[in-house]
């Protein structure tokens, strides 16, 4: 087992984490394994468990924290852990990820540009979870972080690197506004930005998501924890995000699915109108070409083609969630601009 630096370390690991014994039990090992030969401290920040988590990381050597109360949320329990990190550069790595052999030269090597602020990978191509859910969700993360840039717009902590100095000057997580996980990390990138810091997308960087996803956790996330906050964020902040999830290309395929489930309605009444269906829904296929290749090649037409129709429902409701804060800000609010003091 390799050993954490007792002199200043090169990366600092900080993984949050709520009654996660059993994936620890899979991620911490796969973590030490990549921290073999690096100079490096692993911090575990303990959120109440009522399972044996903290006793088995420390066990396994890391530096165990505690939020002091049950639920602080993963915001919080990220900033306790960087206060007490001693290395410039801080890691993130979510309790349920168990990162590939590679990823800390992949993020040192991302991080030799002095620009870069902050860096994050994605999940790999190979989710555990057999589930229609699970493979649908991580299978689609895995497409959406793939291209790489360095004009990243957000920040992901699920796998993500940041230099503590940025981090500590942009305020680190809003964990007063985000107390359960949500977009807090995406959120953190905006301010990281606007300091004039550079964030990469870097596909090397990579973990198997251990995650089971039901249908229902997959909506309540997409909706409740994603699009309704990062919606309310894009109101507050317009023109501060257009890439990933809301890049103009994103936004004409939703466009385009409001536009099939139309159709589809129509033919229920106009049997005529069914073709129209057909057409549209090829021209659906044709424009997530490179994800329904992504879903075929992993499990097979049939699931590629219930995952792209699920796909089309996915844009429908977070479309409908974008549209709600967009009424809602205009009309159901007061206008009101941040002020340069309530930045967080």
């Amino acid at each position: 087992m390799p050993k954490a630096s007792e002199d200043k370390p090169s990366v600092s690991v900080v993984v949050p984490v709520l009654d996660g014994r059993a994936l620890l039990a899979q991620t911490l090992p796969a973590l030490l394994r990549a921290l073999d030969g690096q100079s490096y401290e692993l911090i575990v920040v303990d959120d109440g468990s009522r399972d044996e988590s903290a006793i088995y990381a420390a066990s396994l050597g890391a530096r165990v924290l505690e939020t002091g109360r049950r639920g602080s949320g993963p915001a919080y329990a990220r900033n306790l852990g960087v206060s007490s990190a001693r290395s410039e550069l801080i890691l993130f790595v979510d309790a349920d990820v168990a990162v590939h052999e590679d990823v800390i030269p992949q993020v040192l090597k991302a991080f030799e540009t002095a620009e870069v602020v902050a860096v994050f990978g994605a999940y790999d191509d190979a989710p555990p979870d057999q589930s229609f859910s699970s493979q649908y969700m991580n299978l689609r993360h895995h497409h959406v972080h793939q291209s790489e840039t360095n004009q990243a717009q957000t920040f992901w902590t699920g796998l993500g690197a940041v230099r503590r100095r940025a981090f500590c000057a942009a305020g680190g997580f809003d964990s007063d506004r985000y107390p359960v996980p949500s977009i807090e990390d995406i959120d953190l990138g905006r301010r990281l930005r606007k300091a004039g810091g550079q964030i990469l997308r870097w596909p090397g960087i990579k973990g198997t998501h251990l995650k089971a996803w039901s249908v229902g956790e997959v909506i309540r996330t997409d909706v409740m924890r994603r699009a309704l906050p990062w919606a309310r964020l894009m109101q507050r902040y317009p023109g501060a995000f257009t890439d990933l999830n809301v890049g103009p290309g994103e936004r004409f395929k939703a466009i385009l699915a409001g536009v099939l489930a139309l159709s589809l309605a129509f033919a229920l009444f106009r049997p005529a109108f069914l073709f129209l269906t057909v057409l549209l829904f090829g021209f659906a296929l044709l424009v997530n070409a490179d994800l329904f290749r992504l879903f075929r090649e992993r499990n097979g037409l049939g699931f590629a083609v219930r995952a792209l129709l699920y796909h089309q429902v996915y844009y429908l409701y977070s479309a409908s969630v974008f549209v709600f804060a967009a009424v809602e800000g205009q009309w159901l609010r007061p206008a009101r601009r941040p002020s340069p003091s309530a930045d967080i």
